[in-house]
């Protein structure tokens, strides 16, 4: 059984588990990794859960002042992507769309009703990157956000990481 839970990623001078908005997970909440400029990713298991992904990205954007993604995890074979900007930029999307198929019980043609295309969600990646200094080449983005999880879609998730310009530290 692979991971469920909640990725965070956002770029603050303080650890992300001392902001507000996440102080009703603050005690499951675990660094995973930093990167260079401040970026740091957390992790959180699904329960208790952290809320509204959307609402919890814009909430810790707002508070830190700079981008934030987070990423819910299913099993290790799908993810929802949800970003924020401090102001705006907000976008979504989806890792692993047939696992994600399988585990919401519909097929891929009803996943696009609910999520952009990864081409559409990477222009607005795009743009989220942007807020944050980073040039982002939408293309080579929307290649890593429809590729399918190998092994797992936490390795996507890093991929992800670096295509929206967020460098391992010391890199």
């Amino acid at each position: 059984m692979g991971f469920w839970g909640y990725l965070v990623v956002g770029k603050s001078d303080r650890e992300l588990a001392e902001c507000s908005t996440l102080a009703p997970g603050r005690e499951r909440l675990e660094l995973a990794e930093t990167f260079a400029d401040g970026w740091q990713l957390w992790q959180h298991p699904s329960e208790p859960g952290l809320g509204d992904l959307d609402d919890v990205a814009g909430a810790l954007a707002r508070e830190t002042g700079a981008p934030t993604l987070l990423a819910y995890v299913m099993d290790g074979d799908c993810a929802v992507l949800e970003g924020a900007g401090p102001v705006r930029g907000s976008w979504t999307a989806c890792l692993g769309r047939a696992a994600m198929a399988r585990h919401v019980g519909e097929d891929e043609i009803v996943l696009d009703d609910v999520f952009p295309s990864p081409a559409g969600a990477a222009v607005h990646a795009a743009g989220w990157a942007a807020a944050a200094g980073r040039t982002v080449d939408s293309r080579r983005l929307a290649d890593v956000l429809s590729a399918e999880p190998d092994p797992d879609v936490e390795k996507l998730f890093h991929e992800v990481l670096e295509k929206l310009g967020i460098q391992a530290a010391g890199a």
